[in-house]
Parts: structure tokens; sequence; C-alpha cells
């Protein structure tokens, strides 16, 4: 699957607007790009404003294809966090890779950030929120909190945990060929 450059962003249509809607179940708060969709051209992750109702919004993508949230809902029920955790725990190379994860994730996320956001924030008092949440808002860069977050993170620009769920999908002949 080709990954699409997160600064890049196609304006927003009324459909694809209805279709983030209906997906979410709500309406859209901060919506600033689809960032992947499916071959059908359905949104599958959205990009997030880092700035939403005038408060921080730490997380930047949003998995929101139905059949990828269920798959990995499912994992999360099944243990698969506390497994990859372990794993995480027993290897300072992992350790050392998740940590860059978190790193590259927060210098991408204030590279995508309108100055105006900055601005505001800067204003609120939280100028400095962001530089120690990375992916998914977590400040703990050697733990995982959420498999869908990480994973639609991944989906834009590598990462660890995102690859061990692409590991572990290809050991149990699990396929996501609906994405673009």
């Amino acid at each position: 699957m080709n990954k699409p450059s997160p600064s890049i962003k196609d304006p927003i249509s009324v459909e694809d607007y209805a279709k983030v809607k209906a997906l979410l179940g709500r309406t859209p708060r901060g919506l600033a790009a689809i960032n992947v969709r499916t071959k059908t051209s359905a949104p599958a992750v959205i990009q997030v404003e880092s700035i939403v109702n005038k408060k921080p919004f730490p997380t930047l993508f949003w998995l929101i294809d139905k059949q990828l949230n269920y798959s990995i809902d499912k994992l999360e029920a099944g243990g698969l966090i506390a497994r990859f955790q372990a794993w995480i725990d027993n290897s300072d190379a992992l350790q050392a890779e998740l940590k860059q994860d978190h790193l590259a994730h927060i210098a991408l996320r204030d590279a995508l950030m309108l100055p105006a956001h900055k601005t505001t924030l800067s204003t609120l008092g939280f100028a400095n929120v962001f530089e120690h949440r990375g992916i998914g808002g977590i400040e703990n860069f050697t733990r995982i909190r959420c498999l869908h977050t990480y994973y639609a993170a991944h989906l834009i620009v590598s990462n660890t945990v995102g690859r061990l769920l692409d590991e572990y999908w290809r050991e149990h002949a699990i396929n996501f060929d609906h994405l673009a």
C-alpha cells in the first residue's frame, strides 16, 4: 500500500464529510484530512487538528475503518496489548524504537499544526502540551495504551507497534487488502 504524505491535504468534500460522520457515528470535530482510503474511496484514517474547541487534541490520526477497528477490538480483548507490551518491556531495542516513533510523531504533529492553532495553544497556556505527548497523546513512550491509535499513525508513517500488528496479521493470514 502506498502511504500518502500527511502534509498533502485535499479539501474535504461534503460527501467525504458525510462518510466520516457516518463512520464515527457523530459529527466530526477538527477534521483536517482523510489520509488513508479504502479501494472504494471510503475514509479509513482521518487527521484531526491539534486544537479542537479551544482545547489541545493530541490524537493526530484516527482509524475509522470499521473492518480494521473491529479486528483490533478483538485483538485487544484477546490480550494482544499485554503480549506486545511484554515484548517491549523485555527489549531495549524495541523500547528505543518506540521512543523514536513518539519523537517522530511529535515532530510530524508540529509540522502539520496550523500556525493559528499554535498561537491559540500559546494564548491558552498550552504551548508546551504536545512536546511530551506522542502517538495518541501518550506520555510514557514505552507503554502501549491503544492499538487503534498506533495503527492509524502506522498507516501514515510506519511505527514499531504497527509493524508488530502487521507481523501478527501476516502470521495469522489476516489481510486488509481493501485499503488503497
